[in-house]
């Protein structure tokens, strides 16, 4: 995959975990910018502008939105590192708010699902991740049931631009830096 297209469906994976569970928290966009500040997760993207992109697709039609994200994720062609770097930033942005909701777990079991790593890499490095990598009894009948149930219990929430919250989210890094 393009570098260039993977850096994106990065960020839109980061962007889809903070806000699977109806709710932005400020510590998850501080995370997302401190990822890119500091380390260039998302390479050379104006993040600012893609992340206003990312809510202004969101808040027109959540549940289509994230669909289409998961059919993205599905029929991208991604390498195990590729695949790796894409599940310690969701996992990463789900605990940024100190707040795991069940439903961050279901789509996170979804996101799962459309990759290929198998998790022994993945413990490698994390094994703090095994309980996200728990896994149901898996067939086709209950992923679609999974990726149903997230939509049918799920609440699309209007989310407010990042550039708005831009100012405060900023202090705070500067603050955490100091």
């Amino acid at each position: 995959m393009e570098t260039l297209n993977f850096n994106k469906l990065l960020l839109k994976t980061a962007f889809s975990c903070m806000a699977c569970d109806g709710n932005i928290d400020k510590r998850e966009i501080q995370l997302i910018k401190k990822l890119h500040m500091e380390k260039r997760t998302f390479g050379e993207i104006d993040i600012n502008s893609e992340l206003d992109m990312l809510l202004l697709a969101i808040n027109k039609d959540g549940h289509q939105f994230l669909k289409s994200y998961f059919n993205e994720l599905n029929s991208s062609e991604l390498s195990e590192a590729n695949e790796l770097k894409l599940i310690e930033v969701a996992i990463e942005t789900i605990k940024a708010d100190d707040v795991i909701e069940y439903s961050e777990i279901k789509f996170f079991k979804v996101i799962r699902s459309k990759l290929k790593i198998d998790n022994d890499p993945i413990l490698e490095k994390h094994p703090d991740f095994e309980d996200y990598l728990e896994q149901d009894i898996i067939s086709d009948s209950y992923l679609s049931r999974l990726q149903d149930d997230f939509f049918d219990t799920h609440i699309s929430h209007e989310f407010r631009l990042i550039s708005e919250l831009d100012d405060d989210i900023l202090n705070s890094l500067k603050e955490s830096n100091e």
